[in-house]
Parts: structure tokens; sequence; C-alpha cells
């Protein structure tokens, strides 16, 4: 604590952080020796490389923490292989899939989240000390060396600062992981609608989830997961605005850069920390996902029925209209689509073409495809 407001009292004086530093470290080690702290270096060679040090460390815990994302998310996907449910699209029925290959679907963007980790890791696992417009003009290359393989850096060449297009590619992952955090979050919200009820969050004893409204089990992990991934898009904005600076250096990006690296780092990593607690805990429910495919009278197999008169032999245009008219009159009288399919003469194909239509077995069957990709993922 003397170290720090020693520092904190020469800034006040000195007005820049690190010469301020430099004064408080070489006071404490005296001369002779003190002399030889910082010499030919610049500021910069010495917080760019505590930047990048401590960025990939920082990608080396995010990549601790989505890959026990990915085991969850693996595990559920495999369990829930077969838990037939409605795919939506547009928020509308679609056609029958399971909640299996939806998550599935999620552990394999996370798969990529950890490859573009990665790839910021080895961007951001540099140094230089190389003075004040990366010249070493008064300083030796080997100096540089040393430092590097000290902290298992990579020198690189640069300015006086390292080039920011670095520090993006690693604002650039942090806001990755966030939005493939809030691709899973936004579906869960949905699938926890009321009217929906699919999946439900963990609700443990005690937890209340309204002030004013004792029945309610709000998605709030979920719902703040969401709402940190805009925070961490903002912080790329930000960062990309960092690369253009002015000649060999400005300071324009450093006080942005104090507020953004270690903000993204910390906030990529608690949603992803918080993400592997909702899943963990999330209640499903398949007899109402089964419930909730048919509560549309059978609509989500029309374009089996569609097929099915095609290779009967009417033109697509048709078949597509004896179609859609019946679907239609399926959604509006809430009636069986293929009780009306049945009863209309223009549908002039075998009992067993409709059978197969309405197959959800049929309809499922290669589903299960995503899940096996997940075989190939290394998880070690």
């Amino acid at each position: 604590e003397a170290f720090v407001q020693a520092v904190s009292d020469r800034e006040a004086v000195t007005d820049h952080d690190v010469a301020a530093f430099v004064d408080v470290v070489q006071a404490a080690i005296g001369a002779p020796a003190g002399a030889w702290i910082h010499y030919g270096l610049t500021s910069s060679d010495v917080v760019d490389t505590a930047w990048c040090w401590m960025m990939r460390d920082a990608c080396d815990q995010l990549i601790a923490a989505a890959t026990e994302l990915m085991r969850t998310l693996v595990l559920l996907a495999r369990e829930h292989r077969d838990t037939v449910m409605i795919g939506r699209t547009h928020g509308i029925h679609a056609e029958p899939t399971t909640f299996g290959a939806k998550v599935a679907l999620w552990a394999l963007q996370v798969e990529r989240d950890r490859v573009r980790l990665r790839a910021a890791r080895a961007s951001v696992a540099v140094c230089k000390l190389s003075g004040a417009v990366g010249t070493f003009s008064n300083i030796d290359p080997s100096i540089e060396r040393h430092v590097a393989d000290a902290l298992g850096l990579q020198p690189v060449p640069a300015t006086q600062v390292i080039a920011r297009d670095r520090h993006a590619e690693f604002l650039y992952a942090c806001a990755s992981v966030g939005a493939t955090m809030e691709l899973i979050a936004v579906e869960l919200r949905h699938l926890q609608r009321t009217e929906v009820r699919e999946v439900q969050e963990g609700f443990k004893p005690g937890q209340k989830g309204s002030s004013a409204m004792p029945h309610k089990r709000n998605p709030i992990a979920a719902e703040t997961i969401s709402g940190l991934s805009r925070v961490l898009r903002g912080n790329l904005q930000a960062g990309l605005q960092d690369v253009a600076l002015w000649h060999e250096r400005d300071i324009s990006h450093s006080s942005v850069e104090r507020i953004v690296l270690p903000d993204s780092a910390l906030l990529a990593y608690y949603v992803l920390r918080r993400m592997n607690r909702l899943v963990q805990g999330l209640q499903i429910f398949p007899e109402r996902m089964l419930a909730n495919l048919h509560s549309s009278y059978g609509l989500v197999f029309s374009q089996p029925v569609l097929l099915g008169l095609v290779q009967a032999g009417l033109s697509r245009d048709d078949a597509y209209r004896i179609v859609q008219e019946n679907a239609g009159r399926a959604w509006d009288e809430g009636r069986s689509f293929r009780e009306l399919l049945d009863a209309d003469a223009r549908v002039a194909v075998p009992a067993s073409v409709l059978d197969e239509a309405f197959d959800l077995g049929r309809s499922v069957r290669y589903a299960g495809r995503g899940v096996d990709a997940l075989d190939a993922l290394h998880l070690g």
C-alpha cells in the first residue's frame, strides 16, 4: 500500500503514470543500480507488453470456461437427442426437430468461439521493447528477446506501440462469446414464455421472482446474459476505433483500453460461467414440447404433403394451393389438417402417402446428425 501511495503521490507531480512508477522504483532501488531502470525504453514498451501478457492469460481462462460449457452442452444434447419438439421460423411453427439438435448447434458454435479465442491468444501473445518509435535506437534487440523469452511472448515489429488490430481481435473474440451466449439466452427466454413453457430456469427454495407477484419465475439469468452481451459488442466498437492512431502513436487509445480490455475479459468469462450454471440447472419439459408441436393441428407436415402431391403428378403450384387452402382452414377453424386433406377430392393419393407425410419419426430421422457431430470435438 505504501508503494502504491508513493506512486500516486508522485503522479500528482509528474502527471504521467509510468514516469511516476519509474521514479518511485528507481528511488527504492537507489543509485547507481536504479538509474538502469527503464533504460532506453518508452512507456509503451512496459504497458503494451503488460497488456499483451494479461490478454494472453485471459484467453487461457476464457478457453477453459468455454470448454466447461461445451461439456455441459454436449451432455444435454446427447440426453435429448430424440426429444421431439417443434422447430420455429419467424417465431411460427415450421417443422419438427429435436431439442438435442438445437443444443448440439449451440455446442458447435461454442467450439467456434474456442477457435476464435485461440486465434486471439496467438495474436496478443506478443511484446515490444524497441523504444520510442520502435527502431531500437537506444536499446539492443537482445533485451527484447530476453524479456520475451522470460514472459513466453513473441517479439513483434512495432512503432511506439503494438498494433491495435491485435487488441481488437481479442475484443472481437470476447464479443463473439457474448453473441453466442445471447443466442442461447434469447432462445431459452422464448422457450420459457408462459404460453410456450418448454424449458424453465432452475428456481431454488426461497427464491423470489418478483417483489409484487409471488407466482413469477422469470428468466433472469438469460436476461442478464443478453444485457451483458450488448456491453461486449459496444466494447468491440470502441476497440476498433483504437486501431487508427496518429503516426507512430497517440494516446487516444489508452483511456479506452483501461476500460474495455479488462471489462471485456471479465464479462466474457462471467457470461460463460453464468450460462454454464443456467444450462446445468435447466428444467426441460418434453411432454410440453410434444403438446406444442401438435397444437397447430398437424400443419407442421405441410411440406411432405406438398411433395407427396407433386410425386403423384400435380404441378408444384397446384399442389401448393391445395395444401395452403386446407392449411388455412385447419388454422382458422381449429380442425385437423389430416382430416381436411382426407375429405378433399383433389388430394387423389393413397392413404399411405399421407400416412408417411404425417409420420413424426420420418420428419426427425436425421435430426441426430448434429448431435453425432459432437463426437469430433476435443474437450480435454
